[in-house]
């Protein structure tokens, strides 16, 4: 007996439609709460702790992190993707990914000196061990997450979401404010973890039973397995330019780079992940009808570029007063570093509507294919950036990400995915934001008589800009009528049409 029916193409289209719709009302609104709630996190601690606390977290969440891509193994978007999961095959995924998790936390509990050895700072032995906690607790709760977002509920997931930031920020800002430094970002992941952990529980309500080995899981497994070596790989190269940095030049340097690598990926790791958790079910039912799935995709490709490039060109553009209003003149260092990343995260987000036809057609294994010849190139580009010390790590990284955007797609050319759709989208967004902050800059910079007048001048000068090129340019005001039809599609019956 199985937990989901597959979809036939009679039953699904005005259901999953609206549902989808809804998904996006409470995944959205929610996203909207988590940023409030990142961003005065980051203010507020910003001013509290030093470069040298964030630099200190960063070096541990380098290895962190690649445990976590470990500890999920592609199973939670294995349980999602699965036509069919019986509850035998669930238990068994529950199983799976706690095990890993107990595996993972005595593994850097042992490993904390090697690691405090490598950079060559002692205090990195403790703080690798409590963090090993994580491991633990993220494991435990993954296929409760999967449980979730696989039934569609998106609702449940917000709040699970912003009560697990909530608490995570509170206990890291209590502690900052008592003086316990980089103590305090301890303790905020620890409280996230649990917190989510906790909500989850009582938002799936499952408990889960004992292991069955009769239960099939070759398919589930060999999907996460590949999954799960894509993202390793590229989390590693992703995270290569931290782990360069925070080796050769130290803890500061790396708190200011890791610090701009958090604000440039910001608007990125909340519209994505929300956009994936809807766009991957959704997708994943409608592949047997390719106009409807090309027409969802483009959609919501266009939605999250519109965001996240918007977003993060504005935020390039006037970097300076930004960084110094909010975060304080102790991170000046970090502005030129920050515009050059701000370019990394709109090549990344160009990337993910890719990263949505690999999982959703179930096109793992050339996903692993396309990151095994593609990631050494990035890899070697850091490696060269590293000569010009932490900007050259931040140029190459940048133009990386550009030439993964293209590549992926060369991939998909066979896949059946609107590919030639997919880029033009992308370039009308990107050059249109572009030009739109070249002229926010430029005003700011010859007009700005002081930090909050730049800012001012600035964000008037993008929107006239943009609202000029939406008047004179087709592409683009095709584009920007898609963003504000978001309300009629909302409302609509059948809210994929165009």
């Amino acid at each position: 007996m199985t937990d989901h029916v597959p979809v036939t193409a009679a039953s699904q289209p005005p259901s999953l439609g609206r549902i989808a719709a809804r998904g996006a009302v409470f995944i959205m609104g929610g996203q909207g709460v988590k940023i409030m709630l990142q961003f005065c996190g980051i203010v507020i601690l910003a001013r509290l702790l030093s470069p040298n606390d964030y630099g200190l977290m960063a070096m541990v969440v380098v290895l962190t992190g690649i445990g976590e891509v470990l500890r999920d193994f592609g199973l939670s978007s294995a349980a999602i993707q699965a036509r069919s999961l019986t509850a035998e095959q669930r238990n068994n995924l529950f199983w799976i990914n706690s095990a890993i998790g107990v595996a993972l936390a005595l593994a850097l509990f042992v490993i904390a000196p090697a690691l405090a050895a490598f950079y060559d700072e002692p205090r990195l032995t403790l703080i690798a061990r409590v963090l090993a906690i994580t491991f633990l607790l993220n494991g435990i709760a993954t296929q409760y997450r999967a449980q979730l977002n696989r039934g569609l509920h998106f609702g449940a997931l917000a709040v699970v979401d912003i009560l697990g930031m909530a608490s995570g920020l509170a206990v890291g800002l209590l502690m900052a404010l008592e003086g316990y430094n980089y103590w305090a970002l301890v303790g905020q992941q620890l409280a996230l973890s649990a917190a989510t952990l906790v909500t989850l529980l009582l938002a799936a309500r499952w408990l889960p039973g004992l292991p069955r080995r009769s239960a099939p899981m070759g398919d589930l497994l060999r999907y996460g397995s590949n999954l799960m070596g894509t993202q390793l790989i590229g989390y590693a190269t992703r995270n290569l330019d931290s782990l360069i940095i925070g080796y050769r030049f130290g803890a500061e340097s790396l708190g200011l780079y890791s610090k701009s690598y958090q604000l440039s990926m910001l608007p990125l790791n909340q519209i994505n992940a929300p956009a994936t958790t809807i766009a991957l079910p959704v997708l994943s039912r409608l592949q047997q009808q390719p106009e409807r799935y090309d027409q969802f995709l483009l959609y919501g490709q266009t939605l999250m570029l519109h965001l996240i490039v918007s977003v993060l060109a504005f935020a390039a553009a006037l970097a300076e007063p930004l960084i110094l209003l909010v975060l304080g003149p102790q991170w000046q260092a970090a502005v030129p570093v920050f515009r050059i990343l701000a370019v990394a995260g709109i090549f990344q987000a160009a990337s993910y509507a890719s990263y949505w036809v690999f999982l959703s057609k179930g096109l793992t294994p050339l996903h692993l294919r396309f990151t095994l010849v593609s990631r050494p190139v990035l890899i070697g580009c850091i490696l060269l950036g590293a000569l010009w010390g932490v900007p050259g790590v931040a140029i190459t990284v940048a133009g990386g990400m550009g030439v993964l955007w293209l590549w992926g797609l060369f991939f998909l050319r066979h896949s059946g995915a609107p590919v030639g759709a997919m880029l033009r989208n992308a370039l009308i967004i990107i050059s249109s934001y572009a030009l739109s902050a070249g002229l926010a800059w430029y005003s700011a910079d010859r007009w700005g008589s002081s930090l909050l007048i730049q800012l001012l001048i600035g964000s008037a000068s993008m929107v006239i800009a943009v609202m000029l090129l939406g008047l004179i340019w087709p592409p683009f005001r095709s584009s920007l009528r898609q963003v504000f039809g978001s309300r009629a599609l909302l409302r609509a019956r059948r809210p994929l049409q165009s």
